[in-house]
């Protein structure tokens, strides 16, 4: 009777270096069958029996990681035979400091417009309330509507003010030059005038 034989085929590892994969293989659990590049990559740049020493020297917890990371650098130093995984991490770092400066100037507008809003925000504020103050006096609701009014607005608005005020005094100083003018003009007939109104009896 034939002894039964496993029916497992072996790891990349083994089937690539052409020898029988023990149970005890330490690459089994790291290069299965069905990823022989990945173990052909690392055999290439680092060699077999310097992976096998580093795997020994590793907590079994810590091996999965170590494989990964030497297939990657493997990976890349094929794909870059002078920088390698390092060219890849000077790019990605290079991004990630544009990136952060891209980020301080995005910022750095934005705290711009927002001052430059509060600002207007508290100018508005003191015009609305020199408008408030300067028809108060007057009553009626329109006096508590507030207006609001932008930058390019004020000009004009100072101008408006500054035109009332000058028609108020004008019309003021018309009511008084007029006043003058009557109470010289307004007197007593003199005797002579009163003498040409009495009629002559004959």
């Amino acid at each position: 009777m034939a002894s039964s034989t496993s029916s497992t085929s072996p790891c990349a590892a083994c089937k690539f270096l052409r020898r029988k994969c023990q149970p005890e293989c330490v690459f089994a659990p790291y290069f299965p069958p069905d990823q022989p590049q990945k173990f052909a990559n690392v055999h290439k740049v680092f060699g077999a029996s310097n992976v096998t020493k580093l795997l020994n020297e590793l907590l079994p917890h810590q091996r999965e990681d170590a494989v990964n990371s030497l297939a990657y650098e493997a990976d890349m130093r094929l794909r870059d035979p002078v920088y390698g995984c390092v060219g890849v991490i000077s790019l990605l770092q290079h991004q990630l400091r544009q990136l952060q400066l891209d980020l301080s100037c995005a910022k750095s507008e934005l705290s711009k417009y927002q001052n430059l809003g509060l600002i207007n925000h508290h100018q508005n504020l003191g015009i609305n309330n020199l408008i408030a103050a300067a028809g108060g006096g007057g009553g009626g609701a329109a006096h508590h509507h507030h207006h609001q009014f932008f930058p390019r607005d004020r000009h004009h608005h100072h101008q408006a003010i500054a035109m009332n005020s000058y028609d108020a005094a004008s019309s003021l100083l018309a009511m008084n030059v007029s006043a003058s003018l009557g109470g010289q003009f307004h007197h007593t007939p003199r005797a002579d005038d009163r003498s040409r109104n009495i009629i002559d009896p004959s």
